[in-house]
């Protein structure tokens, strides 16, 4: 990797800090010399338990992590910091290259994602991008009766019972409480758990229904999750 790039803009007074976690060491280095000439101030972690205790513990601007860690991995080094409501912007960086990790990094709370090998002039436009759009809020809480929905930390509880959902339950139940109240389309529910291109079985969509009934109103005695035969799925209060 070859660092030959300048930033081209004057540096702020007050310099942005950066926390690169990542295994191997000599891309730290790599990645930490480069950065600190362009006016970074870089601190390293090598292993995913260390960055998860500097990143909560001290403020940085921006969070570059890769997801290949020992001890904790990048995604649940991401996951832990969005549930302990740290909404520092992190880039993940991984050797794996295809959607679906693409989607789990995205997933667990990340803002941006690179993959190995990368250019060094994307990585600093991507820093310069998550620098400028700075802390995001926190996304709402969506509540439909007592049932309570955190599309951040991926939660989701009734009253205070915390209900375990797998991510594309909680992809159909956060989509359907966005839209409490309002019959939403199985077609809807399949791009927003799947995309677009989803060409397998449209009746998959009835599985994770069900399944959903009988973790957020069997146990609990309700009936907010109907079926509206030939239109969709709603839920209601």
């Amino acid at each position: 990797m070859i660092f030959m790039f300048a930033l081209g803009a004057a540096l702020h007074a007050d310099r942005v800090r950066i926390l690169v976690v990542e295994d191997e060491r000599r891309l730290a280095e790599l990645l930490s010399d480069g950065l600190t000439r362009e006016g970074f101030a870089v601190d390293l972690a090598h292993d995913g338990r260390e960055g998860l205790w500097m990143a909560t513990e001290q403020p940085y601007d921006v969070v570059v992590l890769d997801v290949m860690l020992p001890e904790l991995n990048g995604y649940e080094v991401c996951a832990r910091l969005r549930e302990a409501g740290v909404w520092t912007p992190i880039l993940m960086l991984t050797a794996m290259d295809g959607e679906y990790d693409e989607a789990e990094a995205l997933d667990t709370g990340a803002d941006d994602y690179l993959t190995k090998p990368f250019s060094y002039v994307v990585l600093l436009a991507r820093l310069r991008a998550l620098v400028r759009r700075g802390l995001r809020e926190r996304p709402t809480v969506l509540t439909v009766g007592d049932l309570r929905v955190d599309p951040a930390g991926l939660r989701c509880s009734r009253g205070d019972v915390l209900i375990a959902l797998t991510p594309k339950e909680f992809a159909i139940l956060h989509c359907l409480a966005r839209r409490a109240g309002e019959v939403v389309p199985k077609s809807e529910l399949l791009a927003r758990a799947w995309d677009f291109a989803y060409d397998g079985d449209s009746n998959v969509v009835e599985v994770y229904i069900s399944a959903l009934r009988r973790k957020i109103d069997k146990p609990f005695g309700r009936t907010t999750l109907s079926t509206v035969r030939g239109a969709g799925y709603r839920l209601e209060a």
